[in-house]
């Protein structure tokens, strides 16, 4: 096991997430607070946000369950310390509490004590597919990619050398109920997903709706996806003046779900075909790989078809 892969193990059972969301009211995150001081933890950081037309607070804390602020910062942290068993359910318990007190919509307790697994739904374009393998085999991503799923085997040889399983699933019209619980069963039952990423694919609508992995808020699937929108000048006939890229999750309606990021790339009248494909491929890339380390951070919280991402 490599140094750095331990370091984000041993910081992964060191922390913990708290995200919450409801109605803003006074004294939410003095209640989270000082319970959080009553178990001897100390808060890392907390970023909050309330939104003033919704009257609606969201906060993330990021918290620890035994150390000082001040031994954090002059690195004398016991690598032996971490949640135990009981103090886990016994801080969760109150913390439910908390969220019935103040009428909250959502309490998430994330401990980190297990990298959250991935897969990955690709077509027969490669680079969003090369950027999440390069950034994994760097350990620049938090989580473990149980596999790359596509119906094309285009590209297998992507997957192979990062040793990472593909599993293909050719559809046509007589065999697509068949394969769609193929592949069900593969997220569910063997690779036992956290999170499904579309990296430049589609899924269909029942594939979409029987693969989320998060019951517990099905409004929302926990499937990243992108979405490519080409803004035309009303000006000039058929010039494409800027490319607008989106990550966002998945909903019933596929590009209508909570956007987590978005960025646009100007081009101009030098810029031929090729040039259009390189700029949209480097900016798509930036986006859906902002989105994915924003989600596997535990930073989002989706609601009312938006996300509230949180710094880093």
């Amino acid at each position: 096991m490599s140094r750095h892969l331990l370091m984000q193990q041993q910081a992964r059972s060191k922390f913990a997430c708290l995200r919450i969301h409801g109605p803003d009211q006074k004294g939410i995150l003095a209640a989270y607070s000082q319970l959080l001081d009553q178990f001897g933890c100390a808060i890392m950081k907390s970023e909050q946000f309330t939104d003033p037309k919704l009257n609606h607070y969201y906060q993330r804390s990021i918290f620890h369950p035994s150390i000082r602020a001040e031994e954090f910062s002059c690195g004398s942290m016991d690598d032996n310390i971490g949640f135990h068993v009981e103090e886990k359910l016994e801080i969760k318990s109150e913390m439910v509490k908390l969220k019935d007190r103040f009428g909250l919509e959502m309490m998430k307790v994330n401990w980190r004590d297990r990298p959250k697994r991935m897969a990955i739904f690709v077509s027969k374009y490669d680079h969003c597919l090369w950027e999440i393998l390069l950034r994994n085999e760097a350990k620049d991503l938090d989580c473990e990619i149980g596999a790359v799923i596509s119906n094309h085997s285009d590209l297998k040889y992507i997957a192979d050398a990062f040793g990472i399983p593909f599993k293909v699933f050719p559809i046509g019209s007589k065999n697509k109920a068949i394969q769609e619980e193929k592949e069900i069963a593969l997220l569910k039952n063997e690779l036992k997903v956290d999170i499904i990423v579309l990296a430049r694919e589609a899924l269909s609508e029942s594939l979409r709706e029987r693969s989320k992995v998060d019951r517990r808020n099905s409004e929302y699937n926990m499937q990243i996806s992108m979405t490519l929108l080409v803004i035309i000048s009303p000006f000039m006939d058929d010039l494409i003046i800027a490319r607008l890229f989106k990550a966002h999750y998945v909903t019933q309606d596929l590009d209508e779900g909570p956007i987590i990021g978005q960025d646009v790339i100007s081009v101009s009248h030098v810029d031929d075909p090729k040039d259009l494909v390189r700029k949209g491929r480097i900016i798509e890339r930036n986006v859906l790989m902002n989105a994915i380390e924003a989600h596997l951070a535990d930073r989002i919280i989706a609601h009312k078809n938006k996300c509230v991402v949180f710094n880093e």
